[in-house]
């Protein structure tokens, strides 16, 4: 219950900054180009009622997971975030294939089906967003050089770099 309420103030405070930035989006009037600014007024109008709603009748107190749970969580993030660093310079075939398959190993425990998985949904998206979405900018794969590599790794590393 109490953490409803703090959740519900931080994402008050967060959608009233929201509507702060949105009003400062420069429009031209005589043109009747007012969406680039309507639309982030009307998000952020959205998300403060929901930000009032859950701190003014909040949930009963949540079942927290287990520390497994937790710990599953956490490889999660550790894996999407190396996805995202790995992209650029690795291409997107090999590191979605091995994000998708870790990922979905940890749903199903089981090596064949989240290899298959990994491979089968790295080439399945890279079709969909290639041919079927016509996203051209996409590189289905990079042979990395050390220096690429390190530029993206050093991404995670904080205070290291050039």
């Amino acid at each position: 219950m109490p953490s409803d309420r703090i959740f519900g103030l931080i994402c008050l405070i967060t959608a009233v900054a929201y509507i702060a930035a949105a009003t400062q989006i420069q429009t031209n009037l005589f043109s009747g180009e007012f969406l680039p600014k309507l639309f982030p007024l009307m998000i952020g109008g959205v998300a403060a009622i929901c930000s009032l709603s859950i701190m003014f009748k909040p949930d009963p107190d949540p079942a927290w997971p287990a520390g497994g749970t937790w710990g599953a969580m956490a490889i999660a993030v550790f894996v999407l975030a190396l996805y995202a660093v790995f992209l650029t310079p690795l291409g997107f075939l090999l590191p979605t294939a091995i994000a998708a398959g870790i990922l979905s190993y940890q749903i199903s425990p089981n090596p064949r089906p989240a290899i298959l998985s990994g491979l089968g949904l790295s080439l399945g998206l890279f079709v969909l967003f290639k041919y079927a979405l016509g996203l051209g900018n996409i590189v289905a794969y990079r042979i990395p050089t050390g220096e690429k590599l390190w530029d993206a790794f050093t991404i995670l590393i904080p205070f290291v770099g050039h």
